[in-house]
């Protein structure tokens, strides 16, 4: 039975509006990466396929944690983030709509951002909803296929829409899952029959510790 354990990745650039500036890891996301690293070293945790997106976040976060001791991590860019900077600065330039100021903001907007999105009411976006969810859906059905347990180190957003693929979610409930992912969380899916089927979400067991739950962040 195949096995995929998706993280997402470490505490990126939490100042930033735009896609280039996001797309690195904060000191604190390097030590969250560290940490997953080595709680799934003393877990004993084996697998035998490695996959990470392109951005500079995921390989940051792939090499933090030391996936190397599993293998060569493979790149595949089917696992890169939806452009959600992008969609929001242009939904704000058409629509006047701003960006939230704060992690409460984005209970209202991100359903609202997901839903324009998918109904074509974003002009010229980076690439369409349903693009969006094609490629998330071809490369999680491709390791699927594959033999052994994988790790895939991604993005929220991506980790969101194979929620909505395997749950059968809605914009409102894919949009709230989205907000929910916490950096370096572990989500698990097993194949069963046909079928992958969500068997663990937003784990972060390597930051349950006293010391470390400051470490459990969203942005």
């Amino acid at each position: 039975m195949s096995t995929i354990t998706l993280i997402r990745h470490g505490q990126a650039n939490t100042s930033a509006q735009d896609e280039i500036s996001y797309d690195k890891l904060s000191p604190l996301g390097e030590i969250q990466a560290r940490w997953l690293g080595e709680h799934l070293t003393a877990t004993g945790e084996h697998f035998e396929r490695v996959y990470s997106g392109t951005l500079v976040r995921h390989v940051e976060t792939a090499q933090a944690m030391g996936t190397q001791a599993h293998g060569t991590l493979t790149r595949d860019d089917r696992l890169n983030e939806m452009e959600f900077f992008t969609l929001a600065n242009l939904l704000k330039d058409q629509q006047g709509t701003p960006l939230p100021e704060n992690r409460e903001g984005f209970v209202a907007y991100m359903p609202m951002l997901l839903a324009k999105w998918q109904a074509g009411e974003i002009a010229h976006p980076p690439e369409s909803f349903r693009d969006f969810e094609s490629r998330v859906a071809s490369i999680i059905t491709e390791i699927s296929q594959g033999r052994g347990p994988a790790l895939v180190v991604t993005s929220g957003g991506l980790i969101g829409m194979v929620m909505r693929h395997v749950m059968g979610l809605e914009i409102p409930a894919f949009a709230r899952s989205c907000i929910a992912i916490m950096n370096t969380s572990v989500h698990r899916l097993h194949k069963v029959g046909d079928d992958l089927a969500l068997t663990q979400f937003n784990a972060v067991p390597h930051l349950d510790h006293p010391d470390r739950q400051y470490a459990q962040t969203h942005l």
